[in-house]
């Protein structure tokens, strides 16, 4: 059998896939909504819940967090990624972007200034707790108060599942799709019945728009919102 090759870099930011994620923020109430674009956060505590996300400071957004101490993650599903790049590619400062995406916003639990979009799978209200200069980037380093999750996303029984939301990923420049099911945590140790039945499940439900259907019927739409090429 060949000896399996690599080749070296230099020591650079590789570490992928990486989450998309529309976060929301203003500087006070009376001023309009801006959207960023990030890649460079997740989750760093549970008991109390925290994530962060790194900021360049001459980015518009950085500001508004700063001033605010307040956003609000937004992970981001297929029917969102072409308004997810148009977000990343202009600045707040000169392109409202609820308007130029078509996006709306409604009332984040838990925040007196953020606001969250609406219709994506799930929001996260985050308050600053502190803030850490590393260089290029400065980390926030958040509280997360509040989740909500859209209602389509829960069976009748209560059970949350995020595996049917169409979420996508930031591959080294690419967005790609998550919508096939591998396996689920503890996986590797489960019984075979159980192994079996859940995922049989996962496997024979895909997603379109918001409703969770069988994978042969499922379509894509384009984005509403204008495109940033």
């Amino acid at each position: 059998m060949k000896e399996t090759e690599y080749r070296a870099l230099p020591g650079t930011t590789m570490l992928t896939p990486l989450p998309v994620a529309l976060l929301t923020c203003r500087r006070n109430r009376e001023e309009r909504t801006n959207i960023l674009t990030a890649a460079w956060c997740g989750t760093v505590n549970t008991h109390p819940p925290m994530l962060s996300v790194s900021v360049r400071p001459e980015r518009y957004s950085y500001g508004l967090i700063l001033e605010s101490g307040e956003f609000v993650m937004h992970p981001v599903d297929e029917d969102h990624v072409r308004a997810a790049d148009f977000c990343g590619v202009r600045s707040g400062r000169d392109t409202d972007k609820l308007t130029e995406t078509g996006m709306t916003c409604r009332a984040a639990e838990g925040l007196s200034t953020a606001q969250a979009l609406t219709g994506l799978p799930l929001s996260l209200s985050c308050r600053v707790r502190d803030r850490i200069p590393l260089g290029s980037h400065d980390l926030f380093l958040a509280d997360v108060v509040c989740v909500q999750v859209r209602s389509d996303l829960f069976d009748s029984d209560g059970s949350l599942h995020l595996e049917r939301a169409g979420l996508v990923c930031y591959n080294h420049g690419v967005y790609q799709g998550l919508s096939d099911v591998l396996g689920f945590f503890g996986y590797s140790v489960a019984r075979p019945h159980v192994l079996e039945k859940r995922m049989r499940i996962y496997r024979s439900v895909r997603r379109c728009g918001h409703r969770a259907i069988p994978s042969r019927e499922r379509t894509r739409e384009p984005h509403p919102g204008n495109h940033p090429y």
